[in-house]
C-alpha cells in the first residue's frame, strides 16, 4: 500500500537549509535582511495582494528579535530552524508572538481579528480550508470562546498553547505557518 506522506512528515534536507544560508549571503552581503529583502526572499512582489504583504510584514516583525527592524544571520537561522523544524509548541509560541503585535503578551479581539482577517484572505485561494464559511469575525469569537478560560477579554500565552493543542480546529484557525515546509520544498523543485 502506497502511503501519503503528510507535510508534517515531511523533513527538509540539511543540504536544502545550507541552500537557504547561502541565498541569505548573496542577498544580504552586509549581514542584514531589511523587510524589502525579507519579502523578495520569499516571493512577495509589488503583483502580491496586500494580505500577503501585511502577513511577511508580521512574521518579519516576529523574527526581529532584537527589534533594529532587521534580520541578521543569527535571526534568520533561528527563524528558519524554527518554521522548518520546530518543534509544535515552540511554533505555537512563535504564533503567539506574531499575534501579539503591541507585545503585550496578552491577545485582545483587535490583534486576533487582524491577524485572521489576513489568514482568512490568504487561505481564500486554498481550498482544503474551504469547509467552513466563518467569516472572520465569527472565527474570532469562536477562539475567543475556545480559548479564553477566565472570561477577561484577553488570550494569555498559556490559554493559546493550551487551547491549539486540545482543539485541532482552533489549532489550524491559529497557525501561521502556512505549508512552510511544502513551501519550500515546491520553491526548491523549481528551480532545479
Amino acid at each position: 500500500m502506497g502511503q501519503v506522506q503528510s507535510e508534517e512528515d515531511s523533513e527538509v534536507g540539511i543540504s536544502q537549509i545550507q541552500e537557504l544560508y547561502k541565498k541569505f549571503a548573496d542577498e544580504c552581503p552586509s549581514g542584514k535582511l531589511h523587510l524589502h529583502e525579507f519579502k523578495r526572499i520569499f516571493g512577495i512582489t509589488s503583483n502580491s495582494t496586500a494580505e500577503e504583504s501585511a502577513y511577511m510584514e508580521n512574521v518579519f516583525r516576529s523574527f526581529d528579535a532584537n527589534n533594529d527592524n532587521t534580520i541578521d544571520f543569527m535571526e534568520y537561522v533561528a527563524a528558519l530552524h524554527l518554521v522548518l523544524r520546530g518543534r509544535l509548541e515552540d511554533k505555537l509560541k512563535w504564533s503567539f508572538k506574531v499575534y501579539d503585535r503591541d507585545g503585550n503578551g496578552k491577545l485582545d479581539k483587535q490583534e486576533v481579528k487582524h491577524l485572521i482577517k489576513i489568514i482568512y484572505k490568504l487561505r481564500q485561494h486554498d481550498r482544503q480550508h474551504d469547509t467552513e464559511k466563518l467569516s472572520p469575525d465569527q472565527i474570532c469569537d469562536r477562539i475567543f470562546e475556545l480559548l479564553d478560560q477566565n472570561n477577561d477579554g484577553q488570550i494569555s500565552l498559556q490559554e493559546f498553547i493550551e487551547g491549539a493543542q486540545k482543539d485541532k480546529w482552533v489549532l489550524e484557525q491559529l497557525r501561521l505557518d502556512l505549508r512552510p515546509t511544502g513551501w519550500f520544498i515546491d520553491h526548491q523543485a523549481k528551480k532545479s
